[in-house]
């Protein structure tokens, strides 16, 4: 009986104890990554998006090639410089609209604004560091596997992204085992893959 008891506490000794250890690395693995804020709405326009504006129903109309610089800028004849980070397309082409009318430029106008190219950028120890096109689905490993895979040297468990200059570290390595935990990107972020020292 007593050897029977002794089993008995060595066997619930050995459960709690992998138990907790099981439920520490799932919490360790679940916490990992999940500081990364969730992508808001791609509709709204970010620094590095170039842009297309037509201006239309006037004497002189016009389309104007534009990007949306670091500060979230625009600049356009005549009004010069508006703030379009932050807004979606319909917003911005009536913000457009209502700065000509108000510095009375046009009595009247059309304004189309377009999307014509969106980037991630993705740098260090990658084959091919540079701009990766931005589409909705696209994650950190999708984006790093555009720019041909980790390099022989790449430190996959700390690769940085930076979205809205604020940096984030990523194991890539647990993205790659668990897709919850791979982010998507949002227009504008920016991956950075370090060095191993091995």
């Amino acid at each position: 009986m007593a050897l029977f008891r002794a089993a008995l506490l060595i066997l619930s000794i050995s459960v709690v104890t992998c138990g907790g250890g099981c439920a520490t690395d799932r919490a360790a693995e679940s916490t990992t990554n999940s500081a990364i804020p969730a992508a808001t709405s791609s509709a709204q326009l970010r620094s590095g998006d170039s842009l297309t504006i037509a201006l239309q129903g006037v004497p002189d109309p016009s389309i104007n090639a534009v990007q949306v610089d670091d500060q979230g800028s625009i600049s356009l004849p005549y009004i010069g410089t508006l703030t379009a980070a932050g807004l979606n397309t319909g917003e911005l082409g009536q913000r457009i609209r209502e700065t000509y009318i108000a510095k009375k430029f046009y009595n009247t106008v059309d304004v189309s604004v377009s999307v014509t190219e969106r980037f991630v950028y993705v740098g260090g120890e990658v084959v091919r560091p540079g701009r990766i096109v931005w589409t909705p689905d696209l994650t950190v490993t999708k984006a790093i596997q555009a720019a041909g895979g980790f390099t022989l040297y790449a430190k996959e468990s700390r690769v940085s992204l930076v979205r809205d200059q604020q940096p984030y570290d990523l194991d890539v390595k647990l993205a790659q085992r668990t897709p919850s935990q791979d982010p998507r990107l949002m227009p504008g972020d920016s991956i950075q893959v370090p060095r191993s020292p091995f």
